[in-house]
C-alpha cells in the first residue's frame, strides 16, 4: 500500500547516506537552552490530516514504543571495506562486542533517555546490548505530555490507526533520532493472516488438472469425454473440457502443481554436496505456527529423502526478541497468524540448505516489532544469513522509520551478516499504470545494505532440469462462456495486470559502489526521472511466481471444521528470498568462510554464475482452481496467467541486468563461482 509521503533526498556529495539520514530525522540545535525541545522530523505520517481525523485517542489507551538513539559514529567506510572483494579489509568483520565498542551510543546518553522516560511515568522495558534503542510503555496521555503532541485516531483506507497530530519533540539534551510505535504507519503494509479463533488458517488445495513438471499437461490434452457444463466460466467438471489456447497457434501448459525440493535443487544446479552444512540461517516473520515442526517433517518425509534431516532442537530454534511480547494491543497479535509464511520460509530454506541450522525469529505482531526482531538477530549474531519476507509497499515512509532499520543493516554488514529481503509482489507499485511519478521500489528491499531478491516464473523439466525462466509479472484472463462453442479468455491474454516481482529505482539511496558499471544508466536514472544514478532493485532473483511455485505442506482448517495436514502451491518473492538465502548458505559452506553483505560479491561474480532472464512474449499457463478453494463440489474456475507481462509497468526484463530480475537467477556455476571469488 503506497502513501504520498515526503521522499528523503539522496545524500549530498561527500556525505555518507547514514549521515544524511541522520540529519533528516534530527531537529534542534547545538548549545540550546536546557529546556529547549528538539523536533523529530519525519515522526508524523502524511496521512494524519484533518480530512482523515476520527477523534482523539483515549488517554488511557496503552502505547508501546522504542526510542532510537543511533550510532555515535558512522560505520559506512568500514562496511564498504569489509564487504568488497579485493579490499585489504575484505572479510575482516567485527564481533558484536567490537562493533558496540566503536559505534554504540554512549552509556551516559542511554542512561539519560531511560531516566527521562521514567520521569515521564513510562515503564522502561528493555534496552538491547547494542543500546540502539530504549523500549518503553505507558498510556497515550503520558506519551502526549512527554513528546509534546496529541495522539489521534485517523481513518486510512478503511482502517482506524493512531498517529500524532504533529511532529514529536524531546528535550534537546537527549540524543534521540527517532521514535517507533506511537503511530501505526507500518500496520498499513503487512497482511494479517490471523484466523479469528486462533485455529490453523483456512484451507487451500490445488485444483486440477496441474502438471507434475513443466508442460506435462497442456490445452492440447483432454481427459475422458464427459458432458461440458459451464456457468459464467465455472466448470462443473474439467473432464473432457478442451480449453482454448492462451495465444493462437501455441498450446498452453497447465500450471505446475508446485515444484518439490528435488525439482528446485535440480533446476538451480545444486548437488548432494550443496547442503549448507555448519551454516545458520535466520528467518524473521510475524507470529509463529504451533504445528511447524510436524508440518516440515511430514513434508520432507514425502518429498525429501536422506538428504533432508528432520527438524529437531539440534537444527531448529524458535526465538522471540526480548522486550516485545508484553501487552498485546489487538487480536492481530495472535501467535497462530502468518503460519503459511513461516511454513513457506522454513521449507524453502531447508530445501536448498538441508544441513543448515534454522533460527526462526517471530515478532509478536505484524506491524510494530519486526525492527526489534532484526536487531536481536544482528546484535546477538544469531546467524550469518537473515531472510525477511515482508516490507513496506514503497519507500514513501518518514525518515524516522527508515533510519532505525538502516542502522541495524549497517551493524549487520560490519559484523559479516548478510541480510536478504523479498523485493515485493506488486511490480513497480503503479498497479499497471506505468506512471513514473508513482513508481517505487519497496522498503527495506531498496536499502543499499541488503540483498533484494526478485521473483521469476520457472519451467522445470521431467528430469528436474532447468528448461527456462522468465520475469515474474502476471497478467490474468478469466474463462467466460456457457458451452464448448463459446469458451474464450476475457480479457484477451495477456489480460489485466495482477501481480509480479517488485523492482525499480530508489528515490532515497544513491547508486552504491557495487552497482556502478553494471546497472545501465537508463535504469539507474529511471529513464531520466532521477537527476542522478540511484540504487536499483532487485539484486538477483529466484522462483517467485505462484503459478509456477513451490509445493508446501502445512496444517490447515477445512470448511467442515476438521484440521489436517495438506499441500498446495505457493509463491511470491516471499518464496524467492528464502530460496536464495538457502543457496547462499550453500555458497558459504563451500567457501569455508562467511560472506556477510553479499552484493559486492554477487555483482563481481560474472555472468556465468547466473541465468540471464531475457524478455519473452506470449508465454502463459492455465490455472484450474477449485471454486470453493478445497474440493470440486462447487466446480472449477479456470484462468490464463500470462508470464512476463511487464509492458504496463515502468520496470522490464532485459538482457543483462534488469529491474525485474536483477543479475538473474543462480545457474549451475553459481555456488562454485561465488565460493571461489576472493575467499
Amino acid at each position: 500500500m503506497r502513501h504520498k509521503l515526503g521522499w528523503v533526498s539522496a545524500a549530498a556529495a561527500g556525505t555518507s547516506l547514514l549521515t544524511a539520514l541522520s540529519a533528516a530525522v534530527i531537529g534542534g540545535t547545538a548549545g540550546a537552552a536546557p529546556n529547549a525541545r528538539a523536533v523529530l522530523k519525519g515522526s508524523q505520517p502524511a496521512w494524519a490530516t484533518s480530512a482523515h481525523l476520527k477523534g482523539a485517542t483515549s488517554g488511557s489507551d496503552h502505547v508501546g514504543f522504542r526510542v532510537y538513539l543511533g550510532w555515535r559514529a558512522d560505520p559506512s567506510s568500514l562496511v564498504e571495506a569489509v564487504s568488497t572483494p579485493g579490499s585489504p579489509s575484505y572479510g575482516q568483520f567485527l564481533t558484536a562486542q567490537q562493533f558496540r565498542a566503536q559505534f554504540a551510543p554512549a552509556a551516559s546518553d542511554v542512561s539519560a533517555v531511560q531516566k527521562w522516560l521514567r520521569s515521564q511515568g513510562f515503564q522502561v522495558d528493555y534496552t538491547p546490548a547494542n543500546s540502539l534503542y530504549v523500549a518503553a510503555e505507558g498510556t497515550a496521555a503520558q506519551a502526549e505530555a512527554a513528546f509534546g503532541t496529541q495522539l489521534n485516531e485517523y481513518s486510512v483506507d478503511g482502517t482506524t490507526l493512531r498517529a500524532p497530530s504533529s511532529e514529536l519533540s524531546v528535550p534537546s539534551s537527549l540524543k534521540v533520532q527517532a521514535v517507533l510505535g506511537l503511530d501505526e504507519s507500518s500496520y498499513l503494509v503487512h497482511t494479517d493472516h490471523v484466523s479469528a479463533d486462533g485455529s490453523p488458517p483456512a484451507a487451500f488445495v490445488n485444483g486440477g488438472p496441474c502438471s507434475t513438471y513443466w508442460a506435462q499437461d497442456t490445452t492440447a490434452n483432454t481427459l475422458e469425454p464427459t458432458p461440458l457444463n459451464t456457468t459464467d466460466g465455472v466448470i462443473t467438471s474439467p473432464s473432457g473440457v478442451t480449453l482454448p489456447d492462451a495465444y493462437s497457434g501455441t498450446t498452453t501448459p497447465f500450471a505446475p502443481c508446485g515444484y518439490t525440493p528435488t525439482q528446485l535443487r535440480g533446476a538451480y544446479g545444486l548437488t548432494d554436496n550443496d547442503t549448507g552444512a555448519s551454516q545458520t540461517v535466520a528467518i524473521i516473520d510475524a507470529y509463529a505456527s504451533p504445528t511447524i515442526v510436524n508440518d516440515v517433517n511430514e513434508y520432507f518425509s514425502r518429498h525429501g529423502g536422506s538428504l533432508f534431516p528432520s527438524l529437531t532442537r539440534s537444527n531448529f530454534t524458535q526465538v522471540v526478541a526480548p522486550g516485545t511480547y508484553r501487552h498485546p494491543e489487538s487480536r492481530a497479535q495472535d501467535p497462530q497468524g502468518w503460519s503459511g509464511e513461516e511454513t513457506l520460509d522454513i521449507e524453502a530454506v531447508h530445501a536448498m540448505a538441508p544441513q543448515a541450522h534454522i533460527v526462526y525469529v517471530g515478532a509478536p505482531n505484524n506491524y510494530q516489532d519486526l525492527d526489534a526482531a532484526l536487531n536481536h538477530v544482528v546484535d546477538r549474531q544469531l546467524a550469518t544469513i537473515v531472510t525477511n519476507s515482508y516490507g513496506w509497499a514503497s519507500e514513501a515512509l518518514p525518515p524516522g522509520y527508515i533510519k532505525p532499520y538502516y542502522d541495524i543493516m549497517a551493524q549487520a554488514a560490519a559484523e559479516g551478516i548478510g541480510v536478504y529481503f523479498s523485493s515485493g509482489d506488486s511490480g513497480d507499485e503503479t498497479g499497471g499504470s506505468g506512471d513514473f511519478a508513482a513508481a517505487t521500489p519497496d522498503w527495506p528491499a531498496s536499502s543499499d545494505l541488503v540483498t533484494a531478491v526478485g521473483g521469476t516464473s520457472l519451467a522445470v523439466g521431467a528430469d528436474n532440469n532447468w528448461l527456462g525462466e522468465w520475469g515474474w509479472e502476471t497478467g490474468k484472463s478469466s474463462l467466460s462462456g456457457t458451452n464448448e462453442h463459446n469458451l474464450k479468455w476475457t480479457p484477451a491474454p495477456p489480460g489485466n495486470y495482477l501481480y509480479g516481482s517488485g523492482g525499480g529505482t530508489s528515490r532515497i539511496f544513491p547508486q552504491p559502489w557495487y552497482q556502478a558499471g553494471v546497472v545501465p544508466d537508463s535504469i539507474a536514472t529511471a529513464h531520466g526521472h532521477r537527476s542522478a544514478p540511484m540504487r536499483v532493485i532487485p539484486d538477483a532473483s529466484a522462483l517467485g511466481d505462484p503459478n509456477t511455485g513451490m509445493l508446501i505442506g502445512q496444517t490447515q482448517t477445512f470448511p467442515d471444521g476438521s484440521v489436517s495436514y495438506s499441500e498446495y502451491r505457493i509463491g511470491g518473492t516471499s518464496l524467492a528470498s528464502p530460496l536464495f538465502a538457502g543457496m547462499m548458505a550453500d555458497v558459504q559452506a563451500a567457501r569455508g568462510s562467511v560472506i556477510g553483505f553479499a552484493n559486492p560479491l554477487l555483482y563481481a561474480a560474472g555472468s556465468s554464475a547466473y541465468h540471464d532472464i531475457a524478455p519473452v512474449a506470449q508465454m502463459a499457463v492455465v490455472r484450474s482452481d477449485f471454486a470453493n478453494l478445497v474440493d470440486d463440489s462447487s466446480g472449477y474456475v479456470a484462468s490464463v496467467r500470462s508470464i512476463d507481462f511487464d509492458s504496463v509497468l515502468t520496470i522490464h526484463t532485459a538482457a543483462g541486468y534488469d529491474d525485474v530480475t536483477g543479475l538473474g537467477t543462480p545457474a549451475a556455476e553459481f555456488v562454485s563461482k561465488l565460493a571461489g571469488t576472493n575467499p
